[in-house]
């Protein structure tokens, strides 16, 4: 993948986590009260049905239940236990606990994955939660550990199903896969949303327009450039893009709602930028170590002994450039 494109490819991914950020305030002006599984729901669904009838693709073999395995992670689990931990706790302390995920993809990726945990992947995302609770959390905040324990099951959730959509890989098209997910998340939380919040009440012009903005940018797009991204890029720098949200979260509320921003707060955010970017520069090729990158197995190269400087050369060769690239790849 060219430089170009790697760039291009995670400013595209990171449209997702921005649009994620505005759904507080989309939930809070134009949604019915008190209904957030409906919004769960509907931005799922309909979104997936919808790719699905586009596409005219259904899963085939083995996608049948991994589809299932990612909605129900990706959406259909994590949505709920995202509710319940916004019910129970302050928002700042759930987005506080959400932001552990970063540190949980690299952790899932060592086993599932095969690669390595850097220190810099480390330091960068105890960065992200010190950022994120400047942030967002409030001195006053109070501990729910109901709460507490579905914030952190929806962060191991979505961590689990990121790590497991960069190992399940396929041909078929984005926008399938895509619907696929959206359709099996929906179909978990739909018998959930009807024992806990009954039928849908009745809906204004305003409440139709907020859930086809969550339906169609907040779902279909979004998550079809979320599991692009997932395609193209490793599973850490793409969870790292996550850190965007309470971010851009807490800029709408400044923007829009006029709500308080302070210098905490503005800290939070310097420091939740910089952890993103070292986190994005993170080289994850090291040498002799063979990787699975959107699709792709492959490895550093380096010049075999005995030919053109022998081993003792190092890493550099004539003229500055990489000995490896005029050898063989490594068995």
């Amino acid at each position: 993948m060219s430089y170009f494109v790697l760039v291009l490819s995670k400013w595209v991914t990171a449209f997702a986590p921005v649009v994620w950020g505005t759904t507080y305030y989309v939930t809070t002006e134009y949604l019915p009260p008190d209904r957030p599984l409906l919004a769960g729901l509907l931005r799922a669904l309909p979104a997936g049905l919808l790719l699905v009838a586009v596409t005219r693709r259904l899963p085939r073999g083995d996608w049948w239940w991994r589809s299932l395995v990612l909605g129900t992670l990706n959406i259909g689990v994590f949505l709920p236990l995202l509710f319940l931990a916004a019910y129970r706790l302050p928002g700042g302390v759930a987005a506080t606990v959400g932001a552990v995920q970063p540190l949980l993809v690299a952790g899932f990726a060592v086993v599932l994955l095969g690669q390595r945990m850097t220190t810099r992947t480390a330091l960068a995302g105890v960065a992200g939660i010190v950022g994120v609770a400047l942030l967002v959390l409030r001195a006053d905040a109070r501990l729910d550990w109901v709460g507490v324990v579905a914030a952190l099951g929806g962060a191991v959730v979505m961590a689990a199903g990121v790590v497991l959509s960069k190992r399940w890989t396929t041909t078929a098209p984005l926008l399938a896969v895509t619907g696929w997910q959206l359709v099996a998340g929906g179909v978990v939380l739909l018998p959930v949303t009807l024992l806990v919040e009954g039928p849908p009440p009745a809906l204004t012009a305003a409440n139709v327009g907020g859930f086809a903005y969550l339906g169609v940018i907040g779902g279909a797009l979004s998550y079809a450039l979320w599991f692009r991204g997932i395609r193209l890029l490793p599973a850490t720098r793409v969870t790292f893009l996550g850190l965007l949200s309470p971010v851009v979260a807490t800029a709408v509320g400044w923007l829009v709602l006029s709500q308080e921003l302070t210098a905490s707060q503005v800290l939070g955010a310097v420091v939740v930028l910089v952890a993103l970017v070292v986190a994005q520069r993170e080289p994850v090729e090291t040498k002799g170590e063979v990787r699975a990158d959107h699709g792709v197995r492959s490895a550093r190269w380096r010049r075999p002994p005995g030919r053109g400087g022998g081993p003792a050369e190092g890493a550099r060769g004539h003229g500055g450039q990489p000995a490896g690239r005029r050898g063989r790849r490594d068995r």
